[in-house]
């Protein structure tokens, strides 16, 4: 069996708080996880830690059994959805990630074209995103994560402000990417989300996960 993602008795402290309580977590190849917990539960911490963005107080994580902070930085080949996307408010969809994609070097103006495609945008719109609605910056968020055709995607509640048709095409999206094999480790406060996508769930709850499925 092999792990895309490997957290091994992770822990996080900020002053008082444990964020992260003795974490262990394993994200097998190709398969879809579900974490589910309320605001504050630790969630978006983890995400966080996992992407190299937030150093753990202590245990391990491995992505492409690449140890985060210490192999790599920040592990190369995967999207990412974690909070509300940041993006230049006064450009539009397109130029937004064509500067991100000249930085990494690492999709083309094609791929970029298609990636906003796929996610019910227009890549020839000129509105500024400063412009979009909650659930338009989602979507547009979810094509930068794709842009790079990565095979692991770690997404922090990506339905967020999108209506039930947008809920709708978000959802059969993420089965394609599944279908297509690629691995997904996905934050909802949605059981029909987690319902339809996952393979299994684990749930957060002060720092500490559990598995239930």
């Amino acid at each position: 069996m092999e792990y895309i993602i490997s957290v091994t008795n992770a822990c996080k402290q900020f002053k008082e708080n444990k964020a992260l309580d003795n974490v262990n977590l394993y994200v097998e190849k190709g398969k879809t996880l579900g974490l589910i917990g309320r605001n504050g539960s630790g969630k978006t911490v983890l995400m966080k830690c996992i992407c190299g963005l937030m150093p753990l107080t202590s245990g391990e994580i491995r992505v492409w059994d690449k140890r985060v902070g210490k192999d790599v930085e920040i592990p190369p080949n995967v999207g990412v959805i974690i909070e509300t996307p940041g993006f230049l408010s006064n450009f539009s969809g397109y130029n937004n990630l064509k500067f991100l994609a000249d930085v990494s070097g690492k999709a083309d103006k094609a791929a970029i074209r298609t990636a906003i495609a796929k996610v019910g945008l227009d890549p020839d719109s000129k509105k500024h995103v400063g412009k979009y609605s909650l659930g338009m910056r989602q979507r547009l968020g979810l094509a930068q994560a794709i842009m790079e055709n990565p095979d692991l995607l770690i997404l922090d509640e990506p339905m967020n402000g999108l209506d039930k048709n947008g809920v709708g095409d978000m959802r059969q999206y993420l089965l394609d990417l599944k279908a297509q094999g690629k691995t997904i480790l996905i934050a909802s406060h949605s059981a029909e989300d987690i319902e339809v996508l996952c393979d299994s769930v684990c749930e957060m709850d002060k720092g500490v996960l559990t598995m239930l499925s």
